[in-house]
């Protein structure tokens, strides 16, 4: 019998669980914040340490690859080593890489100062998810408790920006970055007061599967990588394809494997399982969506309709006021329907807006609007109950690797959705994207090309939820 001491406590509501909520909120808040914040410094980072285009593109993806490469791996590791313990670990990690920025003074260093933090975030943000839904007792506790985290964390990526750009203007871009420390040491006290060590009965036993875990990495983070193959070499290189490629035979040999291995790193048919599937299905639609769209309304509001950068970003607010707005839905909407139902009514919103944008969009910024309000507020209820479905969905001795696989599913939609944006632009646009005038024949051909992108990104995108809606109802 584990020691009283080990035992977790479900809180019985959300008042009582505030000092954990504040520490995990803060994980989140740290996983969104980080590149947004970034983004804000590239400029002066460029002049200051004489970085290349290449390079502060690297400076970026270098976190997100490492990131969304080994979540499912060290999802699957903290289940064995303990939840609590691997988030000790990693806020430890995450805190120690943000305070040695002050010390970077070559592009390389900051480099591997991104591919640690990267590590870092993969440590720490299945687990987040993982702990929030253990702190409650029943299923609507646990949602709107997941509910106030995103919203934290949806704030901090809107106000981000704004932020660092306030702070970068009497402050060295070092001290930006290092912001993540004070932050990370806060998660790390509030988790240690607030949230009790794993039992050793919930945690998973088996041997980790090692070579499974590197087949895994090695296919996600090829997929992360293709969208920048096609962008930097494009469509007519073999680069982009050689990765693509690479990403289908490693993730079929990582299929076999997990077949085949006496202890894999996830079950094959945890995933199958029909609540578990549907998750992540929809987290995938609503990420690809997201992101996808994104880029192509940033794109055409200043290439198509000549609005400014500071036009653009303006133009965006309906995506990032219904994302922090729209939390307060989501706690009233899955009261009345069901957290499943909910995620049907949310991916069917997600398509709906896509199928706006590609009929619609280049007729007037309005039908735009419309079609970002329709994304966002799909993507903030399945942000929500898709992760609380994988993990609903799993033993409960399996539930980081189950938020490591949403969260998993979600960066590998958004690079999907970048890469059939950005090679459907390619296909289409036959001019330079950075030219500073176009013939009036390249204005129709981007129109097109937007029109065409958006329809095969709502096609896609309604397979995915389509695919979910069935499993759902199946289970």
């Amino acid at each position: 019998m584990p020691s009283p001491a080990h035992t977790p406590s479900p809180h019985a509501s959300l008042r009582s669980a505030w000092l954990p909520m504040t520490g995990l909120a803060a994980v989140f808040l740290v996983e969104m914040l980080d590149n947004s914040i970034l983004n804000v410094a590239l400029p002066t980072i460029g002049r200051e340490l004489g970085a290349s285009t290449a390079a502060l593109q690297w400076i970026t993806l270098t976190y997100s690859v490492v990131f969304g490469g080994l979540m499912i791996a060290l999802g699957g590791l903290a289940d064995r080593f303990g939840r609590r313990r691997m988030m000790f670990v990693g806020l430890t990690i995450l805190a120690t890489a943000s305070l040695s920025v002050l010390l970077v003074t070559e592009v390389w260093q900051l480099l591997a100062i991104r591919a640690v933090t990267g590590v870092a975030a993969a440590m720490t943000a299945p687990g987040s998810m993982a702990l929030a839904f253990r702190l409650f007792a029943t299923d609507e506790l646990r949602v709107r408790g997941m509910n106030i985290i995103a919203t934290v964390g949806l704030v901090g990526m809107a106000v981000g920006p704004v932020a660092g750009g306030m702070i970068l203007a009497i402050t060295p871009w070092q001290a930006l970055l290092a912001m993540n420390a004070p932050i990370a040491l806060l998660a790390l006290a509030a988790i240690a007061k607030g949230i009790a060590a794993d039992r050793p009965a919930d945690l998973h036993r088996a041997p980790i599967d090692i070579t499974g875990s590197l087949l895994g990495t090695a296919a996600i983070m090829g997929v992360m990588l293709v969208p920048t193959a096609f962008t930097e070499a494009g469509g007519a290189s073999p680069l982009p394809w050689v990765t693509v490629a690479g990403s289908v035979v490693t993730a079929v040999l990582f299929v076999v494997r997990e077949r085949c291995a006496t202890h894999p790193i996830i079950e094959l048919e945890l995933i199958a399982r029909p609540l578990v599937a549907s998750g992540l299905l929809f987290k995938a639609a609503a990420s690809l969506a997201v992101g996808a769209l994104g880029y192509l309304v940033t794109l055409h509001l200043q290439l198509s309709l000549g609005w400014s950068p500071a036009q653009a970003a303006f133009g965006m607010l309906p995506q990032v006021v219904v994302l922090i707005a729209g939390g307060a839905l989501v706690t009233p909407l899955v009261a009345r329907v069901g957290m499943t139902q909910a995620a049907r009514y949310a991916s069917t919103l997600i398509v709906a807006g896509l199928a706006v944008y590609g009929l619609l969009g280049t007729r007037s910024y309005l039908w735009i609007a419309l079609a970002l309000t329709l994304v966002a507020l799909g993507m903030r209820v399945v942000a929500v109950v898709a992760g609380t479905n994988v993990m609903r969905g799993l033993p409960e001795n399996r539930t980081t690797v189950g938020a490591a696989l949403a969260d998993t599913a979600g960066q590998v939609g958004t690079a999907a959705g970048l890469a059939l944006a950005g090679t459907t632009l390619t296909a289409f646009f036959a001019g330079s994207l950075a030219a500073s005038s176009w013939s009036p024949d390249q204005y129709l051909e981007f129109d097109t090309a937007v029109t065409v992108a958006g329809a095969v990104l709502a096609a896609v995108t309604a397979l995915l939820v389509g695919a979910g809606l069935w499993l759902s109802r199946k289970g």
